[in-house]
C-alpha cells in the first residue's frame, strides 16, 4: 500500500495531515483526499470518528471492535487541544478511578464528540492564561502509540482541579486522585496558580497544600504567597454549589466537611 506508512505512524489522523502526505507523495487537492479515504473506509482499513479525523483498522481487524486510543481521539479534536482535568490525571495514572468523559483544553474547542460510548468535551483556555500568552504553561508531552500528545503536567493539573471542579468528578475523586501524588514541584504549583489570578482558586490550592504539609513537604514560603492572595471574604470550596460546611479562616474558604476532615463513605 503507498499509504501503509503514513497509516503505521498516525493511528489516528486528520484529514490536513493526510492533505500534508499527499502532498510529500507529489498529490494534492480535496478531489484526491475524499476519494483515497473513501476508498480506505470502505475497505474497512480506516474509521470516521467525526468530519475531518480518522483512526486506522490493522488489516483483518474489526472496524466495529477494534479499540481506538480515545486520548489520541481527544488530542487530535482540535490542532491545540492539551489533555487535561481529570483526563490528565488518568494520563498520569494518579485518577482514582476512570470516566467515560475526557476534556482537553484548546482556544476553540469543537462541540461535544460521542464516539463507542465516550464523550470528548473541550473546555476554552483560561482567559487569564490568554492574556499573558500562557495557555500552554505547564503543558508536557507522553507518548501515544509514537505520537506526542500535550497534556497539562500533575502541578498544573493540581491547580485546575481546584480551579473547576465539576470537570473533574466528586471531592472524594479529585482529593484521592491528587493524594495518590507523592511528589510536586511546589515552586511550580504556586507560579501557576498565581497565574490564574482567582484568589478563591488560590485559597483553594493553599488549604490542600497546608492540609498536606507534612507529606509533600509543604513550606511556609509556599503558603504564605498563596495566603496573601487569597480573598478577603469567605467563599466557598465549589461557588455553583455553595455546600454547608466548616469555615477554614486561614483561607476564607468554606470547606465541605467531608473534605476537611477527609471522611469518604465513613460508616458511623
Amino acid at each position: 500500500m503507498k499509504h501503509e506508512e503514513f497509516f503505521r505512524k498516525h493511528p489516528v489522523f486528520t484529514s490536513e495531515e493526510f492533505d500534508s502526505h499527499l502532498s510529500i507523495m507529489g498529490k494534492s487537492g480535496p478531489r484526491t483526499r475524499e476519494s483515497l479515504l473513501d476508498y480506505h473506509r470502505k475497505t474497512g482499513h480506516i474509521i470516521l470518528i467525526r468530519r475531518g479525523l480518522h483512526a486506522v483498522i490493522p488489516p483483518g481487524a474489526d472496524p466495529d471492535s477494534y479499540p481506538v486510543d480515545p486520548f489520541l481521539v481527544a488530542a487530535k479534536l482540535t490542532k491545540d487541544a492539551v489533555l487535561s482535568y481529570h483526563t490528565a490525571l488518568v494520563i498520569h495514572g494518579r485518577a482514582y478511578s476512570v470516566r467515560e468523559h475526557l476534556t482537553y483544553s484548546a482556544f476553540r474547542p469543537v462541540s461535544p464528540v460521542t464516539f463507542r460510548s465516550r464523550v470528548f468535551r473541550g473546555v476554552k483556555f483560561s482567559q487569564a492564561l490568554c492574556r499573558v500568552g500562557k495557555e500552554n504553561s505547564g503543558v508536557v508531552t507522553v507518548d501515544r502509540s509514537g505520537l506526542e500528545v500535550p497534556v497539562t503536567c500533575l502541578e498544573r493539573t493540581l491547580v485546575d482541579v481546584l480551579d473547576r471542579p465539576n470537570l473533574s468528578g466528586s471531592w472524594e475523586e479529585i482529593w484521592r486522585s491528587l493524594e495518590s501524588v507523592e511528589f510536586f514541584d511546589l515552586d511550580k504549583v504556586v507560579e501557576y496558580a498565581l497565574l490564574l489570578g482567582n484568589a478563591t482558586t488560590v485559597a483553594k490550592v493553599g488549604f490542600f497544600l497546608e492540609q498536606h504539609r507534612d507529606s509533600l513537604m509543604v513550606e511556609e514560603s509556599h503558603l504564605k504567597q498563596l495566603r496573601d492572595f487569597r480573598s478577603r471574604q469567605p467563599h466557598y470550596l465549589d461557588r455553583s454549589k455553595r455546600e454547608s460546611g466548616r469555615l477554614v479562616p486561614e483561607w476564607n474558604l468554606v470547606v465541605p466537611r467531608e473534605v476537611f476532615d477527609r471522611s469518604w463513605g465513613e460508616v458511623l
